[in-house]
């Protein structure tokens, strides 16, 4: 099947007509129950949280529901992941080639052809897509219980809204081993192709979950006997902090804000990022970085 073309717009309104009320949709999250047993967790994706503003129409050629992936190591990534559902993957000549050093052929779902172009008016002009894009449902989140059976430390982003440096986190959080990422529910980004662009692979390999309450779910982890460590400017450096023996949580807050009085009061610990040099606070995903550098020396 041929993508549409760059004018198609299914069921436009006829000229001079109204348009009606918009509907942003009701919130869908489900209510928290006992901490740790995953009922704090949102069970599907709520469209345009975490954006500013209403939630965006989707382009002709993105169902509802669906999500482009794009890039080569996301989208290799995705081909092999056997949680995440696809449906249509996009691809120039060239990059078909590249993909199949990547992921041995046949594909997961057959690729169609596609001008370099044309690719460029579905995603925009300033979307590095490297000529494949492919379209997905967004992953299945698991429960706490789940994320807690993995190895590894867990980080904790309390309104960290950028898409980009969640995906940074990601990466870092695959680099080093982590468990998973727990996000907030509201004020946080949906997952989007700009945020499994800057994973590189990682958000096929790092499960990520969204908190309905962050505090409560501090309070779980706590009961899970994982340390959660806020990390604060004000504090001394987590380099001293003795965690060893520790299962940890890193809990990062937004930059220039940081964490919230109610998050930052919650964490059973505070410390900061031993910085010598001249600049006094780092870019979020920088210090998740860091941090996670520090929990693997110890």
């Amino acid at each position: 099947m041929k993508p549409p073309s760059p004018g198609h717009r299914p069921n436009a309104p006829r000229p001079g007509a109204p348009s009606g009320p918009k509907h942003g949709g009701k919130d869908g999250a489900v209510r928290p129950a006992a901490p740790g047993r995953g009922e704090n967790f949102r069970s599907g994706p709520r469209p345009g949280v975490g954006s500013g503003g209403p939630p965006r129409p989707a382009r002709p050629d993105t169902p509802s529901g669906t999500i482009w992936i794009y890039g080569m190591h996301p989208v290799a990534a995705a081909l092999v992941n056997p949680a995440r559902r696809l449906r249509r993957l996009l691809v120039t000549e060239e990059a078909e080639k590249t993909l199949a050093e990547q992921v041995r052929p046949p594909f997961s779902v057959p690729p169609e052809r596609i001008a370099r172009d044309r690719l460029d008016q579905m995603l925009g002009r300033d979307v590095v897509h490297q000529g494949v894009a492919l379209l997905a449902d967004p992953l299945p989140q698991p429960p706490l219980a789940q994320l807690l059976e993995r190895a590894g430390p867990l980080l904790v982003l309390d309104q960290v809204t950028d898409p980009r440096n969640v995906g940074a986190i990601l990466r870092s959080a695959a680099a080093f081993g982590a468990a998973g990422v727990i996000t907030q529910d509201r004020n946080a980004p949906e997952e989007t192709g700009a945020l499994a662009k800057a994973a590189s692979g990682a958000l096929e390999i790092v499960p990520m979950i969204r908190a309905v309450n962050l505090a409560r779910t501090l309070v779980a982890l706590k009961a899970a006997n994982v340390w959660c460590v806020g990390l604060a400017a004000d504090a001394a450096p987590l380099r001293g902090v003795p965690l060893a023996e520790r299962r940890v949580a890193l809990v990062l807050g937004a930059e220039g804000a940081g964490l919230r009085r109610l998050t930052r009061d919650t964490c059973d610990e505070l410390a900061g990022l031993a910085m010598p040099g001249t600049m006094e606070s780092l870019n979020v995903s920088a210090a998740a970085t860091v941090a996670l550098y520090e929990l693997t020396r110890k």
